[in-house]
C-alpha cells in the first residue's frame, strides 16, 4: 500500500494503501536528500542524531557505551545506509535503480541491488498474506488521484494548486513525547479544496492493466515484470532502513537506542537510569497534535498509519489518499488510524498500513488472526472510538482506573 507525504521545503511522509505510496500534497516517497545532518549531545550518556531523509527527516538517541564508535562515525554509517537505500529505491530521481526499472518495458529482467530484492520479496510476501489488499504497483493510480510523484512534481512546478490538508498538518505517525509536545497545537487548518474530478470506471478499467503484484517476480539477482508495472516501496521502506540500522548499532556495541525514520520507530534496551522510551500514539485529530496513549518500547517497533491528515476534498466528499488495490481507489470506510506493534520495524510499517485498506472491522479480524498487537481508531457519530486486540492489551494494559 502506498503511502504520501506533504512539502513545505521539508516534506513529510504520509501512507498510502498499495504498498508505500504517496498521497495528499506531497508523497511519502523516497526522495532521500543529502544534507549534513545535526549532532547534539542530549544529555552526558545520550547522543542524538538527526537529519532530512525520504523528504522527510529521521532522529536517533542512543546510550553511549564504552567502546562504541565515536558519534561521527556513526552518523557517518546511518548517512551511508540512507544514500544506498535512495540510490536503490528512490522514485524521485530518474537515476535510481527502481527508476530505471520503472521505466523499462514489460518482459524487463534488471540486476537489482541488495537492498531492492530484500524490499521486493517482504512486498510480495505481504501481498501474499493480505488477502489482495497490499500492492506495491500502484504509482499510477495514485498520480491518476494526484496522490503520486507525479502530482508532487506538478505541484512543485506551480501547474497545480493546493488540494489537501496543508503541508504543515504534519505525518499520521507515532511520536516520542518530546516530539509530541513540540508540535503539540503547531499545526495549520487545510487549505481551501480544489475542482478535482473522480476517476470513472473506464479510466479504472484501463489502469489495471499497469498493477497487479502478480507482474513482479524475483528472480536470482533480478527484478523482473511480465507487464508494464511500476513499482515503489514506500509503505516499507522507512521501516526496513530501520531494521538495517538497528543491525549496525548492534554491531557497533550500541544497545540502547531509539531510531525514528519518517514517523516510524524502533527502540531497544533504554535510556540512562533505567528509564523506558516512552511514545505517544497521537489521537487522529485534522488540525492538533495530542497523545491518546503512551506505550512503552522495548526491542520492539511501532507504526502508525492514517488518513486523518492526508485526504483531499471535492464537493463536499473527503477522498483519502490511501488506495485500496482490490479497486484502485480511495478508501471510504470509517477506519481514521491503525497502530501496530511487532519486534521488526518493517513489518509494522507494511502492516499499520495493510489494517488501514481493510478497515475498522476486516483490519481488525486479520490483526486478530494474525495474533497482532495492533490498535484501531474508528469515527463514529458519536466522536472516535478505539478498540485493541487481545495481543495489544497482553502488552500494554490500560492503565487502572482511579
Amino acid at each position: 500500500m502506498p503511502k504520501a507525504g506533504k512539502g513545505d521545503g521539508v516534506r513529510r511522509p504520509v501512507r498510502s494503501a498499495a504498498g508505500g505510496v504517496p498521497a495528499a500534497p506531497i508523497p511519502r516517497l523516497l526522495a532521500l536528500v543529502a544534507a549534513l545532518p545535526l549532532l547534539a549531545a542530549c544529555q552526558p550518556d545520550v547522543v542524538q542524531l538527526s537529519g532530512p531523509t525520504m523528504g522527510s527527516s529521521y532522529h536517533i538517541s542512543y546510550v553511549r557505551a564504552s567502546g562504541t564508535p565515536e558519534p561521527e562515525a556513526v552518523q557517518a554509517e546511518i548517512r551511508r545506509q540512507l544514500d544506498q537505500l535512495d540510490a536503490a529505491v528512490s522514485t524521485y530521481r530518474n537515476d535510481s535503480d527502481l527508476a530505471r526499472f520503472n521505466a523499462a518495458p514489460a518482459s524487463t529482467c534488471q540486476p537489482m541491488p541488495p537492498m531492492a530484492l530484500e524490499l521486493a520479496r517482504s512486498a510480495k510476501q505481504l501481498a501474499a498474506d493480505s488477502e489482495g489488499a497490499y500492492d506495491v504497483t500502484l504509482l499510477p493510480v495514485l498520480d491518476a488521484w494526484k496522490f503520486g510523484p507525479k502530482a508532487a512534481r506538478e505541484k512543485a512546478q506551480g501547474k497545480t494548486p493546493e488540494t489537501s490538508a496543508s503541508p504543515a498538518a504534519g505525518n499520521d505517525k507515532s511520536l516520542t513525547v518530546d516530539q509530541l509536545m513540540a508540535q503539540s497545537g503547531a499545526l495549520k487548518q487545510p487549505s481551501p479544496p480544489a475542482a478535482r474530478p473522480a476517476l470513472d470506471a473506464d479510466t479504472l478499467a484501463s489502469l489495471r492493466a499497469h498493477t497487479g503484484m502478480g507482474h513482479l517476480k524475483i528472480i536470482g539477482d533480478r527484478l523482473c515484470k511480465d507487464a508494464p508495472i511500476t513499482v515503489e516501496f514506500n509503505s516499507i521502506a522507512a521501516g526496513y532502513i530501520i531494521d538495517r540500522l538497528a543491525e549496525r548499532f548492534a554491531n557497533q556495541g550500541i544497545h540502547d537506542y531509539l531510531i525514528e525514520v519518517t514517523g516510524e520507530i524502533r527502540a531497544a534496551g533504554e535510556k540512562p537510569g533505567g528509564h523506558p522510551w516512552l511514545i505517544a500514539i497521537e489521537a487522529p485529530l485534522d488540525h492538533d497534535r495530542k497523545a491518546q496513549r503512551l506505550v512503552q518500547l522495548k526491542d520492539e517497533a511501532i507504526s502508525t498509519s492514517g488518513d486523518y491528515r492526508n485526504y483531499r476534498e471535492e464537493n463536499g466528499r473527503r477522498y483519502s489518499h490511501l488506495i485500496d488495490p482490490r479497486t484502485l481507489a480511495p478508501i471510504e470506510h470509517t477506519l481514521a488510524a491503525a497502530t501496530v506493534v511487532t519486534p521488526e520495524a518493517m513489518r509494522a510499517d507494511g502492516l499499520s498500513t495493510l489494517l488501514m485498506v481493510l478497515g475498522p472491522e476486516h483490519g481488525y479480524d486479520y490483526a486478530v488472526r494474525h495474533q497482532l498487537a495492533a490498535l484501531l481508531v474508528s469515527r463514529t457519530p458519536q466522536g472516535f472510538q478505539t478498540r485493541t486486540t487481545p495481543a495489544f492489551d497482553a502488552r500494554f494494559p490500560a492503565p487502572a482506573a482511579p
